[in-house]
């Protein structure tokens, strides 16, 4: 069975997509109306933009997942079995599995930009990358801080990611060279992505989702907050909304789509990040990438 997978911010790339724009008259159209959408020239900067210019949250996030679904959507030979997406990329894999229009997923991703955005500067926070520690070693050093201090994400086993406050994260990475991890590495990010301190943009957020129109799948979406398989447009726009302060069960979702019969992943959009966290997790899967 074939998976397709969605990669979240940190995949972009100055050019990313130019070749498709110049390729494909489909892609073309798609990159124009996102430009219309977004009311800013997003194709400019994801073509010719500068580094810093592509990091800012507000075309990040759209120019990832616009990347992701036009590389999905002009391939002839997308049919999946199933899809998820790391963070940001559950929202291109609703598209590509026609759960949200292109239009509507756009948009939602735009609003959740600025929403991260705001509750960044409201909160100013961030993450570590740990390396090297058994998931449950880092989840009790995590408790064990009476700062803000979550596991957020669940790349691979052995590499987890945590969020939290400034001073938290500060704390808990000593705490986790201590416990003998190989690394343990402040993320150059905004702020707490997936933990408590991004509730401000999950009520925003929730009120987007509830206004946009969602449809019934052509094929289940395996879901970052519990790693299941969700085809009923309820569950997918709870989980949805759940994601931006729960963590992402990257490691869990892979593990239950090979156990639900996975045995190829294609990743759609910029970078191989996912290809190969996939290989990590089930060394014997067959990845390729769009």
């Amino acid at each position: 069975m074939k998976a397709y997978v969605f990669p979240g911010q940190g995949a972009q790339f100055t050019g990313m997509g130019k070749d498709l724009y110049e390729s494909s008259s489909k892609a073309k159209t798609l990159f124009d109306s996102a430009n219309q959408i977004l009311g800013f020239d997003i194709t400019k900067i994801m073509f010719e933009g500068s580094a810093d210019e592509l990091k800012e949250t507000k075309v990040t996030q759209p120019a990832v997942f616009l990347h992701s679904v036009v590389s999905a959507l002009v391939n002839d030979d997308f049919k999946p079995d199933m899809v998820a997406g790391h963070s940001l990329g559950e929202f291109s894999a609703l598209v590509a599995n026609r759960t949200l229009t292109f239009e509507d997923g756009l948009r939602l991703v735009s609003q959740r930009a600025q929403a991260m955005q705001k509750a960044c500067e409201l909160n100013p926070s961030t993450m570590a990358a740990i390396l090297g520690l058994e998931d449950e070693k880092v989840e009790e050093i995590c408790a064990s801080i009476d700062d803000v201090v979550v596991a957020a994400n669940y790349n691979c086993p052995g590499q987890l990611v945590i969020s939290g406050s400034n001073a938290g994260i500060e704390l808990a990475c000593e705490k986790m060279k201590e416990a003998g991890a190989k690394r343990a590495l402040p993320l150059p990010v905004g702020g707490a992505f997936h933990s408590p301190l991004m509730e401000p943009a999950r009520e925003q957020l929730a009120a987007a989702i509830e206004a946009t129109t969602f449809s019934d799948p052509i094929c289940p979406v395996y879901q970052n907050v519990d790693a299941k398989a969700h085809s009923s447009v309820e569950e997918i726009k709870d989980n949805l909304i759940a994601q931006l302060t729960a963590p992402v069960r990257w490691t869990q979702s892979v593990q239950q789509m090979v156990a639900d019969g996975a045995t190829d992943f294609v990743e759609c959009g910029p970078g191989k990040v996912l290809q190969g966290l996939v290989k990590k997790i089930y060394r014997e899967a067959e990845v390729s990438g769009i």
